[in-house]
């Protein structure tokens, strides 16, 4: 996958060097640049102005924004404007993002932009109900919860496909060693080695903790028979 960000602080995303991302890049599965797009500002690199009409705030000029554009070696890329009215970033979204070839993320400041910037634009995504002071910090959440998503980015594909919202549900509790930590132990059903029973319960368990925390997921989550029986096992327990 090829990601080229758009940005007027491209060091803010020295965290994609590391951990699973960082390593994407050094296995050649992934490239990142980085474009200051005040570098394309013809006046006097002023990226901002403020907007027709009055308000409060400057907006980004659209000029450095198409000009820096136009420079991004594309065919076809997914143009992401990171836009506190966009869509609702989510893991479905982000599964949908890891099938593209070439991602393109343009991250704003001040109070908002050109509206004639939308033009260059596919998607306009949101993380959710709250102001940042810039998209930096929300590209790089997306681009993290992308490039997992990758084929052999992560080593085993069940592993993200098994993550909390993958599945549709939350995931189940885990453990590892030790079994007896401060007194608290591990469900013996883990100990068992029984598969089914281990499946069962881990089943179990994401419903329970699906129905506790976030009922809204079953709303739209289309649930077998044999969930829908844990479900109403479960839920007098719950309430």
């Amino acid at each position: 996958m090829k990601i080229d960000i758009m940005t007027l602080f491209p060091e803010m995303f020295a965290p994609l060097e590391h951990s699973i991302v960082g390593k994407a890049k050094a296995r050649g599965l992934l490239d990142i640049k980085y474009h200051n797009f005040r570098e394309n500002a013809e006046k006097a690199r002023h990226v901002d102005d403020e907007p027709y009409g009055g308000g409060q705030g400057m907006l980004l000029r659209a000029q450095p924004i198409f000009d820096t554009f136009e420079k991004i070696a594309a065919k076809a890329p997914r143009v992401i404007l990171l836009d506190p009215a966009g869509r609702t970033f989510d893991q479905s979204y982000a599964e949908s993002l890891a099938q593209e070839e070439e991602l393109i993320f343009i991250c704003g400041h001040y109070e908002g932009y050109d509206e004639r910037i939308k033009t260059l634009v596919t998607d306009e995504i949101s993380l959710g109900d709250f102001i940042l002071t810039g998209g930096e910090l929300a590209a790089m959440t997306m681009i993290d919860a992308t490039v997992r998503l990758i084929p052999d980015v992560i080593g085993k594909e069940a592993s993200h496909k098994e993550d909390s919202f993958s599945s549709g549900l939350l995931e189940y509790p885990q453990y590892t060693r030790p079994y007896d930590f401060r007194g608290m132990t591990v469900p013996d059903v883990l100990m068992s080695g029984h598969h089914e029973n281990i499946r069962r319960w881990r089943l179990e368990e994401s419903l329970r903790k699906t129905y506790i925390r976030r009922p809204d997921l079953l709303e739209t989550y289309e649930l077998t028979a044999e969930e829908t029986a844990i479900l109403e096992r479960i839920k007098p327990k719950c309430d």
